[in-house]
């Protein structure tokens, strides 16, 4: 490993923070995007003159005629008048600005640090894959968008709109996994059981976040709006859970094995954060493992109490948003706690083994 000040990892680290907040937000207003019905407001996909807004009544005109010839607006919002428009309107390219502003708050400080040497070579491929990454979310974009501009569709596909949210939701993920690995000082990794377990959580969070996106996406979430059992039943039959054909597409189309499914891995994410919590309690305590445990247990918890509440509430914008956002939260915590169990820095891994080394840092913060 090159030896690079911890003045310059800190850099390096505050940068990589600011880049995922700014991922947050954009999934933040992302979500609001989608819950005012604004995201096909904007017509074409044009990366860079898109950045300028309209700023003119001709060319506020220009935008509204785009719109008017789209199957949203005859079908939902027929004789919208331009002010609710300019609204709608907002709130995309609002979407799409954070998108271009994140896009140069990565790329721009990337090729400085670079060029200055600020940058291991392992964290800069993994940034350059990363790049690569965002230019696909760029893409899938524009491809969800395009599909809720299709003839008879009055909102994006599901499928479509659930891996654009995965994918943000990963950009982040991993964000998280290269800014905590550029922690300067030596931290043991945690006892093996409690690494695995904490390995497992980012995955199954983002697979949650995948079907919360199904759901939203399909509006599965006004529907059935009960809990714990789904209009009376806790378990539906499966004659109803596969009631569309082909038997595939229940996945996506069925309202109720969307909404099922989402609820099986919340129960899923959620024992499995209560378990692994007690247990770096029980065999690592008073480390920061078992705190970092005890804390992703608590988000977790959190993230299903407010889903519920949103589910009850037949989908408030304000419980929509906060479950989006809780989730981001959720993903990052669990990405840092995985990462962090399993050791920082060239002494983590080869030197001693894990169970004497960990005692040995259990007071400096594990």
């Amino acid at each position: 490993m090159s030896a690079i000040p911890d003045r310059t990892s800190g850099a390096v680290r505050l940068w990589l923070a600011v880049v995922a907040a700014l991922v947050i937000a954009m999934v933040a207003v992302g979500g609001a995007t989608r819950l005012t019905g604004s995201g096909l407001s904007i017509t074409e996909w044009r990366p860079v003159t898109g950045a300028i807004p309209p700023l003119s009544d001709a060319d506020w005109a220009a935008e509204f005629a785009k719109y008017r010839d789209t199957p949203q607006y005859n079908i939902l919002n027929q004789g919208m008048g331009l002010s609710a428009f300019k609204v709608l309107y907002g709130w995309e390219w609002g979407h799409r600005f954070l998108g271009r502003l994140l896009g140069l708050v990565f790329f721009l400080p990337l090729i400085v640090f670079w060029w200055k040497g600020m940058i291991r070579r392992r964290l800069g491929w993994g940034l350059l894959g990363l790049g690569l990454l965002g230019g696909l979310q760029g893409a899938i974009g524009w491809i969800m968008v395009a599909s809720g501009l299709q003839p008879g569709m009055t909102a994006v596909a599901p499928l479509k709109l659930a891996l654009h949210l995965t994918t943000a939701s990963l950009i982040l993920a991993l964000l998280v996994w290269l800014a905590a690995g550029e922690r300067p000082s030596v931290l043991a990794p945690a006892p093996s059981r409690l690494r695995i377990t904490a390995l497992i959580l980012p995955p199954l969070v983002l697979a949650q976040i995948f079907l919360g996106g199904l759901v939203a996406g399909s509006h599965a979430g006004l529907v059935y709006n009960t809990w714990p059992d789904m209009d009376g039943v806790m378990i539906p039959a499966a004659e109803h859970l596969f009631a569309v054909t082909p038997w595939i597409e229940n996945f996506v189309d069925n309202h109720l094995l969307v909404q099922f499914d989402h609820r099986v891995v919340a129960y899923l994410l959620l024992t499995l954060a209560l378990l692994h919590a007690a247990d770096a309690v029980s065999s690592a305590r008073g480390t920061g493992t078992a705190r970092r445990a005890l804390a992703v247990a608590g988000l977790v918890l959190s993230q299903a109490g407010l889903g519920i509440a949103t589910l009850l509430l037949a989908v408030p914008l304000w419980a929509a948003l906060a479950h989006q956002v809780l989730a981001m939260i959720v993903l990052t915590a669990a990405t840092l706690h995985a990462r962090l169990s399993q050791g920082i820095g060239s002494g983590a891994a080869t030197r001693a083994a894990p169970s004497q080394s960990y005692a040995g840092l259990a007071t400096r913060g594990a």
